[in-house]
């Protein structure tokens, strides 16, 4: 894809090997953000632990004040008041056991995030194949599974997000829009490294926050100064 003028002025304002405090990494990604759509910013955290191990896994979920700027739809596992619970609070779809085969055979998944009520979770186990690698299984450390759907339900529709590493020890999330101000992605931003730095497991060792770059998402990485967010 070829860089327009502005990109590339950008790219000369800032030197890629610094790393700056929040509000100006911010500044400089919202300038960065030149496609002809409202790019997402996201943010991508190297931490110094190992996933390999269970004590050091760091995952969890948590509310953006400003949510992320997109429409997430929700589907809903369960069975009984449940089901009429999760329709009033505003879930895309509700179901059970019914569903398996349309997610399985039919290939549908036109939902962003998956809650269950824990006496369906042996029916969604069945899914674990096809959810697993999508990131999609419930999962008690997330909030989505749950008898409170009506929370959950409200909470992600209002901007909550989940974070977990991935193979290389880095979490991968969105943050906001570049339509959003500098301080609503401040504010977002600052809240997940507030859960992030919260969510330390005991038997890290050394430093936590390797790196953080904030980056739109045709736009290059700015490095964020960790000395700031620990």
């Amino acid at each position: 894809m070829k860089k327009g003028k502005r990109y590339s002025d950008v790219l000369k304002s800032f030197d890629k090997t610094v790393a700056y405090d929040t509000q100006e990494a911010i500044s400089l990604v919202k300038k960065t953000a030149v496609a002809k759509f409202d790019e997402t910013v996201e943010a991508h955290i190297r931490l110094g632990v190992d996933s390999r191990h269970a004590d050091q896994q760091v995952r969890g979920a948590v509310v953006l004040p400003h949510g992320t700027g997109r429409k997430v739809r929700v589907l809903v596992f369960a069975k009984g008041d449940k089901l009429t619970e999760a329709e009033a609070a505003g879930a895309d779809f509700v179901g059970g056991e019914e569903l398996i085969p349309k997610i399985q055979n039919d290939n549908w998944f036109e939902f962003d995030v998956v809650v269950a009520t824990p006496d369906m979770m042996g029916v969604v186990g069945r899914l674990g194949r096809v959810l697993g690698p999508k990131g999609l299984m419930p999962n008690p450390k997330a909030g989505t599974v749950t008898m409170d759907v009506t929370k959950a339900v409200q909470d992600i529709k209002a901007g909550k997000i989940e974070y977990r590493l991935d193979k290389n020890n880095i979490i991968h999330v969105p943050v906001g829009k570049a339509s959003f101000t500098e301080e609503q992605l401040v504010e977002n931003f600052s809240t997940l490294m507030g859960a992030v730095v919260k969510a330390k497991p005991a038997s890290a060792k050394g430093q936590y926050l390797r790196s953080v770059t904030l980056a739109a998402t045709m736009g290059p990485g700015v490095k964020v100064n960790t000395a700031k967010l620990g």
